[in-house]
């Protein structure tokens, strides 16, 4: 593969990236050719020893999700992240979806047990309006317990959530770097 070919497909490769972050990275590439060539080497050479274009700018993709998602966590940088360190391999599919999967779940269920909770007063006042032969004092004194054991949950919740996506940040983080071969430390 000649030098203008790989920065070719690099390029079209790290199409979802920023017109200036795309051309920095190709810039430096390029250089890359430049100074091999400079030594004497070959462009085939080089492009042999630098990989697949491919998978260096699925690894750059990775790499720029995992920045951002760590400059501002909102759920579609993290979502982004995950899905750019997925494409990394086959797998990183089992490994770091199910973990996703996994702990989405129990999030989820968290906020909607908090929630149900908190709404649990509501019910028994409807319950209370539609037969009024059955209302309760017990079940809604009951139900204002479970309402203030939803407002401990929700907000459990919050901090459970924000260190979740912090942990999960760090597992992408050390999925990369196993995925590379690189150190488990980064």
């Amino acid at each position: 593969m000649t030098k203008n070919q790989f920065i070719h497909q690099m390029e079209m490769e790290l199409r979802k990236l920023s017109d200036v972050e795309r051309e920095d990275i190709l810039r430096d590439y390029s250089e890359y050719f430049d100074i091999a060539g400079q030594e004497g080497k070959k462009e085939e050479a080089v492009a042999a020893a630098l990989g697949s274009p491919r998978q260096l700018a699925k690894e750059l993709l990775a790499q720029y999700h995992m920045e951002r998602v760590e400059g501002s966590a909102t759920a579609g940088n993290l979502l982004r992240a995950v899905f750019a360190v997925i494409s990394l391999g086959f797998f990183n599919l089992v490994f770091v979806l199910a973990v996703v999967l996994v702990l989405a779940a129990i999030i989820l269920t968290g906020w909607v047990a908090g929630a149900a909770f908190v709404l649990s007063p509501l019910l028994v006042i409807v319950g209370a309006i539609v037969e009024p032969v059955t209302y309760e004092m017990f079940a809604m004194f009951f139900s204002l317990g479970l309402c203030g054991l939803g407002l401990l949950i929700l907000v459990g919740m919050r901090t459970v959530t924000k260190l979740a996506g912090k942990g999960l940040i760090r597992y992408l983080r050390l999925n990369m770097a196993i995925v590379k071969g690189g150190s488990a430390d980064a």
